[in-house]
């Protein structure tokens, strides 16, 4: 059993550290029970989506594992008296189990990015994890969810029998696709990974580690991909910070 806490109404999974991640939810597929749903990774972007957004906030709330990305859920979960709450990074978190999996015979099946970056990443993970079980990989057309085959997408899924399968759609697109689908794989776990793609595959750069301890990563992050992320801090992170001292003042807040 996991401690679980809420932010802004959404449920966070709080774990110790990667590797109790790791063997909780190895547990689940070594006792056959593969066909658990999905995981959120979860940080200031998605509590506010879900903060605002009530079918969002479902989707999170009814997801197999809720776990925090970010390193203000850390310190939002600790002040709320969880003191075992430690921040899962996505990326790290699946690097990490791509490294661990390959003694336990874990497939993995990669859903998102291009056909270009796809392979960039699967010459990574050859380079760098060798021996890692790479069951299939999948690049959505450029066009909306609504368009895609996903019947078809369901099919090749199942057929390549994953153990876990990496959606890096990004938030919120992938937690809505995750949600939307689940139902159809047969077996597997979905983990909305967002730019774990990216990391893994070298395009995107970690940001030091005495950033990631002072919550800047969004500071790094954002001198990297100015043009996209910018609107984005510049929205949620302060509505974060406003509503979750509310909330921890013991303010009883009402959504939009």
């Amino acid at each position: 059993m996991t401690n679980q806490i809420k932010i802004l109404g959404n449920k966070i999974d709080c774990f110790k550290s990667y590797r109790d991640l790791y063997e909780d939810v190895f547990a689940k597929i070594k006792k056959g029970k593969t066909k658990e749903g999905y995981v959120t990774v979860n940080n200031v972007h998605t509590m506010i989506e879900g903060f605002q957004d009530t079918t969002y906030q479902e989707i999170i709330n009814n997801s197999f594992l809720s776990i925090p990305d970010g390193k203000p859920l850390q310190i939002v979960g600790r002040l709320k008296g969880n003191k075992e709450i430690s921040r899962l990074f996505g990326p790290t978190v699946m690097e990490k189990f791509i490294d661990w999996g390959r003694q336990d015979g874990i497939r993995h099946f990669f859903f998102g990015s291009s056909e270009e970056n796809l392979q960039k990443l699967k010459i990574a993970i050859e380079e760098k994890y060798p021996g890692t079980i790479i069951c299939g990989m999948i690049s959505p057309p450029f066009k909306p969810m609504t368009e895609w085959n996903n019947e078809g997408f369901a099919q090749c899924i199942n057929e390549a029998k994953p153990d876990f399968i990496w959606v890096g759609l990004g938030a919120p697109k992938q937690e809505r696709w995750m949600f939307a689908n689940y139902r159809n794989i047969d077996s597997g776990i979905m983990f909305g990974i967002g730019a774990g793609f990216a990391y893994l595959a070298g395009d995107t750069k970690h940001a030091p580690r005495w950033m990631k301890n002072l919550a800047l990563e969004w500071l790094y992050r954002l001198v990297q991909e100015p043009k996209r992320l910018w609107k984005r801090y510049l929205t949620t992170i302060p509505q974060f910070l406003f509503f979750a001292s509310l909330e921890l003042f013991g303010v009883k807040l009402k959504k939009k």
